[in-house]
């Protein structure tokens, strides 16, 4: 019989000697224990032992736990493997006990260890207590990048941009042109007590102080008004005389444009719709070769914008006034926009060829706005005309050139061209066109120019005669091509030296342009309860000329109502095209077409949208029809007229007819399909229609005052005693504005 294998586990103290294994083995115990004392010191566990340091063996132990070797061949049975991991496993308890050299200074519990054969026999147990290899890689590779981090700062030095700061730029516009991170700026502002967003606008200040703590240079950018206002700089030594520029002004039908036809030996005025001036006109004609440039304006109440264009630009005024009809609203409004310009006024009596004909009497109107006319000791230049018989036609040009002369009109004939645009519109064929007139320098064939917020080349330049011409002096009418978009009237018109200034300085306005302000409207606890408009009549608005949609535009603004009002969603020149018939409908607004035409392709799209595109070609019969379609937004007039009231007494089943209302007529009379309503304690319970009326069993038509019948109304059965049944009568009255 086979000897029993033992199996043996160790359990461990350091005060037992590993002499007791061996004991262990000849007394067949199967488990030695071995006590291992624990303590904390600075964080580390270690094993300690009291007494002595040095590990104290068993007299009878011959071999000390140090002198373990291992055999040079492999163990061969199970008795020297387990002999084998209990010195291994004594290596490792005895080094730990050793390391700890201040174990009787350091109190604690005592733990026990079991140390099981399994763990014995693993090497990982030892391996444990030394960093791996991956480990160390991965220390040494963090250092490495710390100490290139470390270089990295040193030998960095920050960029100093130079940085332009406009009047206001937005966070992310800043942050881009200092080439930092929007965050950080937020972060210094927050810092500052000031919550914004990248899409948050800043004034040039703040941005200057941001720049400079970033470490950059700030640089105020030059506005595009004191860019403009250098190249407007007048050389004095190239002054020469130039001609005058004379607007003719007056009220509506007074023969303005009828005054041109005759000097310019034209008939402009065949030309225009309902024979008044829609549209701003400049021309030039020679007198006994002296040049006159002439600006026609219109005379009705909506072309205010254009009379107050033509009177900056201009240095004389003709205003004109007819003599059978006296000072009218706008002859008022003309003297007031000359005084405003401050430029002298030559009055023109005209039609004094008629018998009704009353000069005098004008000449007396007027002392009232200070003209006081020159055989009346004045100083105002008052000339009495005819266009019809052309009765001191001359007499007029020579006042003003005799005015002219007295200013001593003079400018830089060799400086970049400067003017003021008087109309621009969109011509099919040739794109957009700008009417101008040179206020100063020679505008040449080729030159880049800005206009407002749009620049362009001059291709083409056309004189008020149609002719294609390569100069315009000063004082010269123009129409020129080579602009890349509709230019506003009234902006100013200024030529550059090339291509590269004249973009830039357009981009600086247009950017100046959006930091434009809306102003902010507060809702107070007054203004939330007050009635706000119910209906709005969305319009856009097409025409030939900028001039006569901004005029169109200013006489829809000026049609008020408290329940209905206009609004504009588009005002813009050229023809109606397929994106203003979607627009449209989108928002269901009416379109007006004013002398001009939709393109086929919008009629076409209009026709299958049910769009309606409404064509003029006078303002009169524009702004009627604007308030014929708020007049159809109001709701109507409606008047009620009693006609008679009756009071229930019974409430009577009938057959085939239900419930019926035995009523007595107290007042007027009751009749069949009237309007009808039922009344219970002063409250309306049913709004309809008389179904029948019965008298005696038989129907009728008419139930007078003082008589009993049987009342039914139609969908309603809910009869009470003392109900009150009144009939009426109502007009529908449609409402305009």
């Amino acid at each position: 019989m086979e000897k029993k294998k033992l199996k043996l586990s160790i359990t461990g103290s350091s005060q037992k000697t590993f002499s007791s294994i061996e004991q262990a083995k000849s007394k067949s115990k199967n488990t030695v224990v071995i006590e291992k004392k624990s303590s904390k010191f600075q964080g580390k566990s270690q094993f300690v032992r009291p007494g002595n340091d040095n590990f104290r063996s068993n007299k009878n132990t011959s071999v000390k736990p140090n002198n373990f070797t291992r055999p040079s061949s492999p163990p061969s049975s199970d008795f020297e493997k387990r002999k084998l991991a209990e010195q291994r496993a004594t290596r490792r308890i005895k080094g730990e006990v050793q390391k700890d050299n201040k174990s009787n200074k350091i109190s604690g519990k005592r733990r026990e260890l079991k140390l099981t054969i399994s763990r014995a026999l693993s090497d990982d147990h030892a391996e444990a207590k030394s960093r791996s290899l991956a480990s160390l890689k991965r220390a040494k590779q963090k250092e490495n990048r710390s100490l290139n981090q470390e270089e990295n700062k040193e030998s960095f030095t920050q960029v100093k941009r130079e940085v332009n700061l406009p009047e206001v730029i937005t966070i992310k516009e800043l942050a881009n042109r200092m080439a930092e991170q929007s965050s950080s700026i937020i972060k210094h502002l927050l810092g500052m007590g000031v919550t914004v967003t990248i899409n948050n606008t800043i004034d040039a200040d703040t941005a200057e102080y941001l720049v400079k703590e970033f470490g950059h240079n700030p640089i105020r950018e030059t506005k595009a008004e004191e860019i403009i206002e250098k190249i407007k700089e007048v050389k004095s030594e190239n002054l020469q005389n130039r001609p005058p520029i004379v607007t003719v002004m007056g009220h509506v039908d007074h023969g303005k444009t009828s005054v041109l036809d005759v000097l310019r030996k034209a008939n402009v005025v065949s030309g225009e719709f309902g024979g008044i001036t829609q549209h701003i006109g400049a021309y030039q004609i020679n007198h006994q070769n002296n040049k006159i440039t002439f600006i026609d304006t219109p005379g009705h109440a909506a072309f205010t914008e254009m009379r107050a264009r033509g009177s900056k630009l201009t240095d004389i005024v003709i205003l004109v006034v007819a003599a059978d009809d006296g000072v009218k609203p706008q002859t008022i409004e003309s003297i007031k926009h000359a005084k405003a310009a401050k430029v002298p006024i030559v009055v023109a009596i005209n039609k004094c060829d008629l018998p009704e004909a009353d000069p005098q009497k004008i000449k007396n109107q007027l002392l009232e706005y200070e003209l006081i006319a020159e055989d009346l000791s004045g100083d105002t230049l008052m000339v009495e005309i005819s266009t019809k018989t052309k009765n001191n036609l001359d007499k007029l040009v020579e006042s003003v050139l005799l005015q002219a002369e007295l200013l001593d009109l003079k400018t830089d004939f060799e400086t970049n061209a400067k003017g003021i645009v008087l109309e621009s519109k969109i011509d099919i064929g040739r794109g957009p066109v700008a009417n101008i007139v040179v206020t100063a320098g020679t505008l040449k064939k080729g030159d880049y120019f800005v206009s407002g917020l749009k620049w362009g080349k001059v291709r083409a330049i056309i004189n008020d005669q149609g002719k294609n011409i390569d100069i315009a002096e000063p004082a010269t009418p123009i129409e020129i091509i080579g602009i890349n978009g509709a230019a506003k009237s009234g902006d100013d018109f200024i030529v550059l030296s090339n291509e590269k200034d004249a973009k830039s300085l357009c981009e600086a306005r247009v950017e100046e342009s959006k930091d434009d302000k809306i102003p902010l409207n507060f809702v107070t606890q007054d203004s939330a309860f007050q009635n706000t408009v119910s209906e709005e009549l969305n319009i856009i608005i097409k025409s030939d000329v900028h001039g006569s949609s901004e005029a169109i535009k200013n006489a829809i603004d000026q049609i008020k109502h408290d329940e209905v009002k206009p609004k504009i969603l588009l005002s813009d020149i050229g023809m109606v095209t397929e994106t203003d018939i979607t627009l449209a409908k989108a928002s269901n607004a009416v379109i007006i077409a004013f002398n001009v035409k939709p393109s086929k392709e919008a009629k076409k799209r209009a026709e299958q949208e049910k769009i309606t595109i409404s064509s003029y070609n006078i303002i009169y019969e524009v702004l009627d029809f604007i308030k014929a379609k708020m007049g159809g937004l109001l709701s109507p007039d409606v008047q009620e007229t009693i006609i008679g009231s009756a009071e229930i007494l019974e409430i009577f089943k009938v057959s085939k007819v239900g419930k019926v209302a035995g009523s007595k007529v107290v007042e007027g009379e009751i009749t069949q399909n009237s309007s009808a309503r039922l009344i219970r304690d002063g409250a309306i319970i049913f709004n309809g229609k008389i179904g029948s009326i019965f008298r005696e069993k038989d129907q009728t038509k008419q139930v007078s005052a003082g008589l009993e019948c049987g009342i039914t109304l139609k969908d309603f059965a809910d009869y009470q005693k003392k109900d009150i049944i009144e009939v009426y009568n109502s007009t529908i009255t449609e409402r305009t504005i």
